[in-house]
């Protein structure tokens, strides 16, 4: 089993290696040969190190592999790390990586840089599994920065295009700041413990939890300053408010990137650190107390900017951006166990979403503004049906008495039960639970709008009907945010026109395949994992893979919440497909949901605008680091340092020079003049000191 998982980790970043380096010379289908039939192989591998586990088959062990940094008594090693939070990560990863090569075969087939592109796609695809199998935070934070590299590739693989490298830089630079916090925790919890290693840190935390920090003339809970100062780096590395602004602008890349970054893989690695470090929160209720009030926040900001934007890739990042929110105040309230199982699922149907929603950008020729969509159900079914199957999953639409339903169902539905149960003591978890309802009925409406405007209603995509379309006289700052922003650029020259007059297509079946198989995990994943995950058998499924407190009851007393309750999610997400259904469907629309948009009122230009964030962050940050680069750049170092030094030496030296040259006439008589001067104030002061 050890040499199975090695050779799982390590296949991607061999397979980066050879396309990378050897991918003009082996040429581009064997490069999208070798990295995809890797991703295949690693695929196989973790399902059947998952089925191992879940089966109880294997217990919990370690590969050490190699020394890593070893230091006095700082101590890391190369190790892979199998329990039931990586293995159930590895398959996320490698299922969604695996699925998102296939793919690309289609959707980058016009591409030039193939090879580049695939070894991107595994580079990214190794440095994640690297993170979720890490035995230390060393391994972790190396892994957690070689995604952040991948993820400034594969955003800005494009870089021709201002737009995409930009998006790649502010990516690159947000999640440093995240990850600047991050690196603060691990050298405070080597401080306090001694060690870096998770099998030697967490039996020690029970012992140090009163501990306190004095510093600055305080004095600090030490836990709680650890877990804090970990969790911003999972702020920067998820999306999560304050440090969300990246996210959006991420869709520069192409979409196959969207829906392996974004929707499953390293979107979630914060979710997946904190479910880690359930030992150390445990005993960090105040820290426990900010996830649940970031991640209940982050739900309702993304999701009513989902409800204005007009980009569909958008659309479906912000709701990436709200779902994640739900992950963190689950683990905020102490369900650890409901976070990971909707990061299971949501990794079913974001990607199916993704990809979905790639391969509507396909058929209509890279038009990615849903407002030149419509009755496309017809002309790409299959494409309709997955990406009707995600919807429903992602509102989730279930029946609570049966319980049944899609996966988004069982694994959000849980998180909210969880939120109240664990209110009954705690108002900010209530907080999380109101959030957390009210959410889900913003989620059914953006996610039905999208399927609504997509998929029903009027062709808005031929070059009359654009036309037409136009005439209702949009918002000038959408036209002008979707021009700038807004399409997935292929560099092969397809027709990128608003109005194209190609009839849209559906996509090859190497594009389909992903899609169908996508489908059965957003269907079945909830009902069949239900059990291991949150259920009966969690117990066995985990064991000791995430740490309750002894008093932490909150999954067991989510199960036994009112009957009222259970329904609360459901009863929100119907109303939000109602509303959704009346305003594009029954009034159709180019009507009623365009002429909303057009009023321009206060809350739609706020949420259209995403709170301002940008421009705030623009007028604050980024002119005061302008100002502050400016005042040490070109008044410190050109007017004080190289005036006053190296620049204010040459320009004296120069200038004595220049006058002193003067002097030089080259005729006799000024010499003589010169020396009869010098000769009498010679004698001058011979006498008066000679007298």
């Amino acid at each position: 089993m050890q040499t199975l998982v090695t050779i799982l980790v390590f296949a991607p970043i061999i397979a980066a290696a050879i396309a990378g380096l050897f991918g003009r010379r082996i040429g581009d289908v064997a490069s999208q040969s070798v990295t995809t039939g890797a991703l295949i192989l690693s695929c196989a591998l973790s399902w059947y190190t998952f089925s191992q586990w879940t089966w109880g088959h294997m217990e919990a062990f370690t590969v050490n592999l190699l020394p890593f940094i070893h230091i006095g008594d700082f101590q890391s090693n190369w190790a892979i790390r199998i329990d039931a939070l990586s293995a159930t990560m590895l398959i996320v990863v490698t299922t969604v990586s695996a699925l998102v090569h296939i793919y690309s075969w289609g959707y980058m087939a016009e591409d030039d840089s193939k090879p580049r592109f695939f070894a991107y796609l595994s580079l990214f695809t190794f440095a994640m599994l690297s993170l979720v199998t890490a035995a230390d935070f060393m391994q972790l934070f190396f892994g957690w920065e070689g995604v952040g590299l991948a993820s400034y590739l594969l955003i800005g693989f494009w870089f021709k295009k201002p737009s995409a490298s930009a998006a790649a830089i502010k990516a690159f630079v947000v999640n440093r700041v995240g990850d600047f916090g991050f690196a603060l925790g691990i050298m405070t919890t080597y401080w306090a413990f001694g060690t870096i290693q998770f099998a030697e840190l967490f039996p020690q935390i029970a012992s140090h939890a009163g501990k306190t920090w004095e510093f600055a003339g305080h004095v600090w809970p030490l836990m709680d300053i650890a877990c804090f100062l970990l969790f911003i780096g999972a702020m920067g590395k998820s999306a999560q408010f304050f440090l969300h602004t990246w996210l959006p602008d991420a869709m520069e890349g192409p979409t196959p990137v969207s829906a392996l970054i974004h929707a499953a893989t390293m979107v979630t690695a914060g979710v997946y650190m904190l479910c880690l470090l359930s030992p150390m929160f445990e005993y960090a209720p105040v820290a426990k107390n900010i996830v649940t009030v970031i991640g209940a926040v982050t739900a309702l900001f993304a999701a009513t900017v989902g409800l204005t934007q007009n980009d569909i890739k958008r659309v479906i990042a912000y709701s990436t951006c709200s779902q994640l929110g739900y992950m963190f105040f689950a683990a905020g309230v102490g369900a650890y166990q409901a976070a990971m199982f909707h990061l299971f699922t949501h990794a079913f149907f974001k990607a199916l979403l993704f990809l979905g929603a790639g391969s509507v950008i396909h058929g209509m020729h890279h038009e990615q503004d849903m407002r030149r969509y419509g009755a496309l159900a017809k002309l790409l079914p299959v494409t309709f049906i997955a990406m009707t199957i995600g919807t429903i999953a992602i509102t989730g639409l279930g029946f609570p008495p049966l319980h049944l339903g899609f996966a988004g169902f069982y694994s959000k539905d849980t998180i909210i039960e969880a939120a109240f149960a664990a209110g009954g003591h705690n108002s900010i978890a209530m907080f999380a639970w109101v959030i957390g309802v009210l959410v889900a009925g913003l989620t059914s409406f953006y996610s039905w709008r999208l399927a609504f405007f997509t998929f029903n209603g009027t062709a808005r995509w031929g070059h009359d009907d654009h036309n037409a379309h136009d005439a209702h006289g949009h918002d000038a700052h959408a036209h002008d945010a979707h021009d700038a922003h807004g399409h997935d650029d292929h560099a092969h020259g397809d027709d990128h026109g608003h109005g194209h007059d190609h009839k849209p297509h559906e996509s090859p079946w190497v594009m389909l395949l992903p899609l169908v198989v996508l489908s059965i995990g957003a269907v079945a994943a909830g009902f069949v994992f239900t059990g291991y995950f949150v259920g009966h058998h969690q117990e066995e499924f985990w064991r000791g893979a995430i740490f309750t407190a002894p008093t932490n009851h909150v999954l067991h007393e989510a199960h036994e919440v009112a009957t009222w309750v259970k329904w609360s999610p459901l009863i929100a997400s119907l109303i939000g497909l109602l509303i959704a259904v009346y305003v594009y469907l029954i009034k159709g629309n180019e009507r009623l949901g365009l002429k909303l948009a057009e009023r321009k009122g206060p809350l739609y230009v706020f949420f259209y605008n995403k709170w301002f964030f940008d421009e705030l962050y623009d007028a604050t940050f980024v002119r005061f680091a302008k100002f502050l680069g400016d005042l040490f750049w070109k008044g410190g170092d050109q007017k004080i340092i190289d005036g006053l030094g190296p620049d204010g030496v040459s320009a004296v030296s120069y200038e004595v020079g220049k006058r002193t040259g003067k002097l030089q006439t080259g005729y006799v008589y000024h010499y003589a003049f010169v020396m009869l001067l010098g000769v009498a104030g010679l004698l001058t002061f011979a006498l008066y000191a000679f007298r």
